[in-house]
This record gives C-alpha cells, sequence and structure tokens, in this order.
C-alpha cells in the first residue's frame, strides 16, 4: 500500500526539523496576520484608549477649574465679609465718638446712622452672598450639563448596546 502512492507524501517531517517552504510559509502567514491584526485591532484599541484619556483628563481639567472657582468666589465673600466687619467697627467707633461730644440729640441720630449703615451693609453682603451663590450654582449646572453630555455620547457609542435596546423597544410595542 505504501508503495502506491506518490513520491511528495513520502516527505519525511519533523516538528524539530521543519522544511524549508514549510517555515518560509507560516512566518509569511504569520506576519501578514500580525500585519492585519496591528492595524485593524491594535490602531482602533489605541485610539480608543487614547480618546478616554483625553476625556478624562478634560474632566479632570474641568473640576479643578472648578474648584479654583469656588476657592476664589469664597475668598471674595470673606473679604467682603471682612471689609463689612471692617466697616462696621469704624462706624461704632466714629458713633461712640460723635456720642460722647454731642449732645443727646446727636447721639440719637448718629445711632440711628450707625443701624442704617448696618442693615444697608447687611442686605449688601447678603445680596453679594445671593448673587455669588447664584453664580456658584450656574456653574455647577454648566459643568452637570458638561459631564452629562459626555457620558450621554461615551454611553450611545456602544452601537451594538443601542441596536439591542432599540429592538427590545419595538418587540415591545409590538406586544402592546
Amino acid at each position: 500500500m505504501l508503495n502506491t502512492l506518490p513520491g511528495f507524501f513520502l516527505v519525511d517531517f519533523s516538528p524539530l526539523k521543519p522544511d524549508f517552504g514549510l517555515l518560509f510559509w507560516s512566518s509569511l502567514f504569520f506576519i501578514l496576520f500580525w500585519t492585519l491584526i496591528g492595524k485593524f485591532a491594535f490602531k482602533p484599541i489605541v485610539k480608543a484608549l487614547k480618546d478616554r484619556q483625553d476625556e478624562i483628563q478634560n474632566s479632570l481639567d474641568a473640576a479643578k477649574t472648578a474648584r479654583s472657582e469656588m476657592s476664589n468666589l469664597k475668598a471674595e465673600n470673606e473679604r467682603i465679609l471682612a471689609e463689612a466687619r471692617e466697616e462696621k467697627m469704624n462706624i461704632i467707633k466714629e458713633a461712640k465718638e460723635s456720642a460722647t461730644v454731642l449732645v443727646a440729640e446727636a447721639r440719637d441720630k448718629a445711632k440711628e446712622e450707625a443701624q442704617r449703615l448696618l442693615q444697608q451693609a447687611k442686605m449688601d453682603i447678603e445680596t453679594a452672598k445671593k448673587a455669588a451663590m447664584v453664580d456658584v450654582k450656574n456653574e455647577i449646572g454648566v459643568m452637570s450639563l458638561q459631564i452629562a453630555e459626555k457620558i450621554i455620547r461615551k454611553q450611545l457609542a456602544d452601537q451594538k448596546a443601542n441596536v439591542e435596546y432599540v429592538e427590545k423597544l419595538v418587540d415591545e410595542i409590538k406586544l402592546n
């Protein structure tokens, strides 16, 4: 039976001593396979990872900016409060000095003026505080919208999951 087979089937095959042709074709297919995998698999994966890294860095930068703005607003509020306290102290000091020099009627007018200025200072502080809070809330709202937009974009990036979800909704509609 062995003598009836053509001669090329009787080649001595050894995995330890591969034939040149086998080595050549195996190497060629490996290099071709590696090139195709590198082009069609690795590059998109690397690009997706780079995009995600950039997105995370942008989010971190936005958070740092928001923190610095919040600290600036807080420092501004503290400065305004310190000025108001200083102004309050100056007004009280002036009121006491004029109270000792002036007659009782002038003393009463000075106290009324001090009270009015204190109320005005408090109202100014409260107005500035409310304006600062509105600004902070607006900034937080804008940042929240930007973060939500990025999250929605990321969630919409998965085409397969979106298609499955749409098919599920269509099936539910058909059942109704």
